[in-house]
This record gives structure tokens, C-alpha cells and sequence, in this order.
């Protein structure tokens, strides 16, 4: 709930600027929609050399893409805010410059997704929603580090 995808063409990332922007991924959409940092994942995915183009033509300056798919029910003001916040934080932790980078947010019915073997709960009764996970579930997220 959400996921998010960051795909780079031209560019490498240090397993280190995957973890910063990871957590930084994570804690910016906690912080504009409320929903629990558990519940965030995020995906890496390098394209091959000559696999990016723009406008038709092959683009090779470094390019950074984040798509978010999120659960719909949020303010246009919380959704912009937290685009904004993206950017800034992969600006800032992949040196790539800022016409470089494209953040889309893409809004999915709770009732349309599924995790942890379930239906995703509407925003905000995401608690109740855990209480379902099984004690092995709960202690293999505790045994990765991952609060609640």
C-alpha cells in the first residue's frame, strides 16, 4: 500500500542511495497521507543502456522516474505536497537535476489491491486492517526491523 517503482536510465545507484531514498520514500508518504510506514514498499529497477527515450529519440542524460501507485481517497493538496517532496528528496539523494526527475502518483480503490494475502483496508483503518496478520507475520516484519 503504496508501492512505489523508481526506475533510472543513465544512471547507477549506490546501494546506499537505494536505502536513503527508500526510507526517505517511505517516510515522506507516511508524513503526507497518515498511512503506516509498514505498509510502503519500494522497487529499483536500472534500465539497460539505450532502453530510455524521449520525444522518440534515445535520452542519454541520467533519469530518474518514481511511480507511486497509492490508495485513493486523498486531497489533491496532500497528493501535490507529497510530489513535491519526492522530488526534492530524490534531487537530493540521487544528484540527478531536477528536470530530470518525473514523480506520478496513480490512485487505486483500497478494494483493488491486495497484501499480505488481503484486501487492502480504505485509508485510515489501516490498524484494524493489521490486527488480521498472523503472530509469524508480525514477528518475521519485528525480525527485519520493521516497526509498527
Amino acid at each position: 500500500m503504496p508501492t512505489y517503482t523508481v526506475t533510472t536510465a543513465n544512471l547507477a545507484l549506490s546501494a546506499q542511495q537505494k536505502s536513503r531514498l527508500a526510507a526517505a520514500i517511505t517516510t515522506v508518504h507516511h508524513l503526507h497521507t497518515g498511512a503506516p510506514s509498514y505498509l510502503a514498499q519500494v522497487i529499483f529497477t536500472e534500465l539497460p543502456v539505450q532502453n530510455h527515450f524521449i520525444g522518440g529519440k534515445p535520452n542519454a542524460i541520467s533519469h530518474v522516474y518514481v511511480h507511486g501507485l497509492i490508495r485513493a481517497g486523498r486531497a489533491q493538496d496532500v497528493k501535490q505536497a507529497l510530489i513535491k517532496d519526492l522530488l526534492a528528496q530524490t534531487q537530493q539523494i540521487t544528484g540527478v537535476g531536477s528536470e530530470e526527475i518525473w514523480a506520478y502518483l496513480q490512485d487505486i480503490a483500497a478494494g483493488q489491491m491486495a497484501e499480505f494475502g488481503r484486501l487492502l483496508p480504505p485509508p485510515g483503518a489501516e490498524e484494524q486492517w493489521r490486527q488480521g496478520f498472523s503472530p509469524q507475520k508480525l514477528a518475521a516484519l519485528k525480525s527485519a526491523g520493521i516497526s509498527f
